[in-house]
């Protein structure tokens, strides 16, 4: 991963050679140049964490000329005769410190050491404005994904209608949630929200379960019940699993779908019911529909409108935004000073496949931030001691590029170049520069690219500078 880059601008001498020397075994890459022109060039291609340099030098020659950059670097300024008034003293507002000479080499640490938290808090108040920006939310749901921004759309459409939905996708990618979101934004909002596992009992209990009994239907009914669709009237049921139903019960549940009607277990009274119906499943219903396993009349009237949830592995520019987000709420769930993820941190999650997709980083995370020792996440307090972590820069799945009918090639091309981005990105640790340099672009065409493809959240290495809001024209 890139060192903090140091730029230091001021003429050569000992004591210049001797700070250079210091910084350099504090694990700081020191560049040092007397031509404010070099500087201001360093700055602009965002190869300058903290400019360090001589005050007629750093004046307002190289400052000027970076003022409309989104992000500057702070600068530490040298002055021989701090306080006087001369060519700095308007300078001097807005340098982050100033330092008079004779100066110590330790005083300077101090000094570049601050100036880099400063610099990563304000990088951090950068990335959450840009992440505001980029995400798309549904209720309390982020995502800075396009797929995700669209099925957001699209339930935010259908969320205040009594049509039917199916929520289908890999178990964990969070369609319990979502389910949860829709009925907030319904009409229904103010009834009950029911959910059921419909993989979770036997099809006798859970007939029961649904609909209710009567006492003496079976052994051990001893008074009457009343099912979750009678609970859920008015409001919600989500059938999780429904795709593990049987038969028999596909074929009361196709009932109630079509009328609204239901008798409960042992009784002949037939009663009816309002209840939105949300299914949920982790199998390919079309494939059970032909194995004969569901009902295909049951299928369709499920499917009026489905939404496939991608896995965590095909959105990997969320990994951070809700790695940050469970931090933050476990953090405060168990009292601990944990406070963020360190970049390695991030890095190593993003190079993670996620088989168990957000649940599993949700649980993740939970572990280490009840395991951490310092304020920050890092990459060890992540993977149990039995578990090797995954090698940085694990090439991503990339799942985007599907056989299907033919597409205008410019949006077909978009899947590929931003799996590639991203495989860029996870190889090179989260650094804009090397990996503009590896994919052939410049740093401002990367900048726009990530941008178009909602990459923004995706950890920038600590070495690098923010970039500065470039010109569309440049992608």
């Amino acid at each position: 991963m890139d060192r903090p880059r140091i730029l230091l601008l001021d003429r050569p001498s000992p004591s210049l050679r001797s700070l250079t020397t210091a910084l350099e075994a504090q694990g700081f890459e020191v560049t040092q140049t007397d031509e404010p022109g070099v500087a201001q060039a360093a700055i602009r291609a965002g190869e300058c964490a903290v400019l360090l340099g001589e005050i007629h030098l750093a004046a307002e020659a190289v400052l000027t000329e970076v003022r409309g950059l989104a992000l500057v670097p702070p600068l530490i300024v040298f002055d021989d005769f701090a306080g006087s008034a001369g060519p700095g003293a308007a300078l001097r507002a807005s340098v982050f410190d100033t330092l008079a000479r004779p100066v110590s080499d330790e005083e300077v640490l101090r000094s570049v050491r601050r100036a880099l938290e400063s610099h990563t808090l304000r990088i951090e108040n950068t990335r959450l404005k840009q992440e505001l920006q980029e995400h798309g939310d549904f209720g309390p749901l982020l995502s800075a994904d396009p797929r995700m921004r669209r099925l957001f759309d699209t339930l935010g459409t259908v969320a205040d209608s009594r049509a039917t939905l199916l929520l289908a996708g890999e178990s964990g990618t969070g369609k319990t949630q979502l389910a949860h979101a829709v009925h907030a934004k319904s009409a229904r909002a103010s009834q009950p929200f029911v959910e059921v596992n419909c993989g979770a009992l036997p099809t006798a209990l859970l007939e029961s379960e649904l609909f209710g009994h009567v006492r003496g239907a079976f052994t051990g009914a001893v008074r009457d019940r009343v099912g979750k669709f009678e609970q859920a009237a008015g409001g919600t049921i989500l059938l999780d699993e429904i795709g593990s139903a049987s038969s028999e019960l596909q074929l009361k549940l196709l009932r109630v779908l079509e009328e609204g009607r239901y008798e409960r277990v042992g009784d002949t009274k037939t009663r009816t019911v309002d209840a939105r119906v949300i299914a949920a499943t982790n199998v390919d219903l079309e494939a059970e529909v032909a194995a004969g396993r569901f009902r295909a009349d049951l299928f369709y009237r499920v499917h009026v409108v489905a939404i496939e949830v991608p896995p965590l592995r095909a959105r990997v520019a969320d990994i951070p935004l809700l790695a940050r987000r469970f931090c933050a709420r476990f953090a405060r769930l168990h009292g601990r000073e944990v406070r963020g993820l360190t970049a390695d941190a991030l890095h190593s999650l993003c190079s993670h496949a996620w088989p168990g997709n957000v649940r599993e980083l949700e649980n993740a995370i939970e572990r280490a931030v009840l395991v951490a020792r310092g304020t920050e996440l890092d990459a060890p307090d992540l993977w149990p001691a039995d578990r090797r972590a995954p090698p940085p820069g694990t090439p991503l799945d990339f799942e985007g590029w599907q056989a299907g009918p033919p597409a205008e090639l410019k949006r077909a091309l978009e899947g590929p170049e931003r799996w590639l981005i991203l495989r860029a990105l996870a190889q090179h640790g989260g650094s804009r520069s090397a990996t503009a340099r590896a994919l052939g672009i410049n740093r401002t065409t990367l900048f726009n690219k990530m941008r178009r493809y909602a990459l923004l959240s995706f950890p920038i290495s600590p070495g690098d500078a923010p970039d500065a809001e470039p010109d569309e024209r440049a992608a």
